[in-house]
């Protein structure tokens, strides 16, 4: 009888998780929309009213993380730079670090502070030193939406504060965060569930990620909670298993538990259904390209990232081809440069499409190595 009830118990709990992968529609029940997607390709593994528009609290200040994260790569913004707090930064309401006006903190501080406590304060400080003032940087997060195809999301805020005329949906927010994810210094500090700032000082504070998900759910390093009375609960998490990375964005619920609960089993539907194939490894050499007027030559196209064929678990491959599609190519050329993309076809559709960069710098060749490039041509094509 003993063994009995530890089977019914047993039963019991495993039950509700085999219901949720078999009717998936049910996985989310509490949020008002809700997507995940694959990394790699931005395949859609689940769809619940994804491109509605809503408010979506702090997700907003992912799109500011990926300003931030793009200054922070092209080594015009440091983390170790110290930053002058703001009578404006200060004046900012919700959560916050509770920064004083005209107080020395610095940017490896403040992006714990948004990424982790989902500060508010912190996110116009950066917004200000970026862009000089919110507004202006809120036309920068605005531009960049419009420069990622976005078409359900204008941001009247960097915060995420419930403001007329401010909204966006789950998938553009996927979108955003797939975006965020290619600057990969981001998950050193979404990761983290708990961190100090202001460290070697008197006023060293500890802070937790409001992330619960990152202690919690096994691969999830990431991204980004909020809650507003418009928005209701939100979340944008991502996590990696067996080289397998999901984005998952649920919107709109009553309460934080809820929408914790339902975005793991959202998670746990996609790793039990489908599974990642790499076909192509990020840096491989895709196409050779001559350039007769360079000093160099030649250029390699190679891979920006992996490219990656998502397979329901137990089928086949899916059949695949890809196209080369290059860009107007004009000297000179920056290593890291993008002068194509890779289209990855599966049944004639686009199922990905990933950049195709420059392996080397490349400049142009003066008139006189031009000369004799064409001697050399000349000369070799009559023997």
């Amino acid at each position: 009888m003993k063994k009995f009830i530890i089977l019914l118990l047993i039963i019991s709990f495993i039950t509700p998780m085999i219901v949720l992968a078999e009717n998936n529609s049910d996985i989310t029940k509490g949020a008002k929309s809700a997507v995940m997607i694959e990394y790699t390709t931005g395949e859609i593994l689940y769809n619940k009213n994804a491109n509605e528009r809503r408010s979506v609290a702090s997700l907003t200040k992912m799109m500011g993380l990926v300003i931030i994260f793009e200054k922070i790569d092209n080594g015009s913004l440091k983390t170790n730079e110290i930053l002058t707090v703001s009578k404006n930064a200060k004046e900012m309401g919700g959560s916050q670090l509770w920064l004083d006006e005209g107080e020395k903190i610095s940017v490896d501080d403040l992006l714990k502070g948004i990424t982790m406590a989902s500060a508010n304060d912190a996110m116009v400080l950066m917004a200000e030193r970026i862009s000089g003032t919110e507004e202006a940087f809120v036309k920068e997060m605005n531009n960049k939406a419009r420069s990622l195809g976005l078409k359900n999301t204008n941001f009247v805020n960097c915060t995420g504060l419930d403001e007329e005329g401010g909204y966006s949906s789950a998938y553009d927010m996927a979108l955003i965060a797939k975006e965020l994810l290619k600057h990969s210094k981001v998950l050193e500090y979404t990761s983290k569930y708990e961190d100090y700032i202001r460290e070697n000082s008197e006023e060293k504070t500890w802070i937790v990620n409001t992330n619960k998900l990152v202690r919690f759910y096994n691969g999830a390093d990431g991204l980004k909670t909020g809650y507003t009375d418009e928005a209701g609960s939100t979340l944008a998490v991502t996590s990696l298993k067996d080289g397998l990375r999901l984005i998952a964005i649920t919107l709109g619920y009553d309460e934080a538990n809820t929408r914790n609960t339902e975005t793991m089993a959202l998670l746990d539907y996609g790793y039990n259904q489908y599974e990642s194939k790499i076909i192509m490894q990020k840096d491989q050499k895709i196409k050779n390209i001559k350039l007769n007027k360079t000093k160099q030559n030649e250029v390699n196209l190679v891979l920006e990232n992996d490219v990656a064929i998502i397979n329901k678990k137990g089928e086949e491959i899916k059949d695949y081809s890809y196209e080369i599609k290059l860009n107007d190519i004009n000297l000179p050329i920056k290593k890291g440069e993008v002068l194509g993309r890779l289209e990855l076809k599966s049944d004639n559709k686009i199922i990905s499409s990933t950049n195709l960069l420059a392996d080397r710098n490349l400049e142009k060749a003066n008139i006189f190595t031009q000369y004799l490039r064409v001697i050399g041509h000349a000369l070799s094509g009559s023997i």
